[in-house]
């Protein structure tokens, strides 16, 4: 179990690893070894997220996710797999941790178009009602 919140966790078979080559730092053997990892993880099926989390997830991780609704994470950072696969978890782990805050509501603090409308209307009517007329006074 991979632990997120002290009540949220994800068990470990729900991620999927693939290891490739990696470009970049390693010597005599960045063409030999698959040092790169590729963390797939179903966040539609998983059993562990509340449908909330698995919304905000969704949003968060945008087009990292396909379709079917796996998340991609690529890692190939470091020279190690160890130290890649590491990264991979890391950085799922904050995401989800990410998607676990729940917004905060929006609170209006400024009057609306609508509103500013009615206003402005409300305060032409009390202007005609004072204006001089000269028929009302004879």
């Amino acid at each position: 179990m991979i632990p997120i919140t002290p009540t949220l966790s994800l068990d470990e078979n729900e991620l999927r690893f693939a290891y490739v080559r990696a470009s970049g730092p390693g010597g005599q053997n960045v063409n030999k070894l698959a040092s790169a990892v590729e963390l797939r993880f179903n966040i539609l099926r998983s059993p562990s997220l509340p449908p909330d989390v698995k919304e905000r997830l969704v949003k968060i991780a945008g087009s990292r996710v396909t379709d079917e609704g796996d998340l991609i994470i690529d890692a190939r950072v470091y020279r190690t797999q160890e130290q890649n696969k590491a990264d991979a978890i890391r950085r799922l782990v904050a995401l989800v941790l990410k998607a676990t805050d729940k917004p905060k509501p929006r609170i209006a603090i400024r009057p609306s178009g609508a509103g500013r409308a009615r206003d402005k209307q409300h305060r032409s009517a009390i202007k005609k009602i004072r204006k001089f007329n000269p028929d009302e006074w004879e």
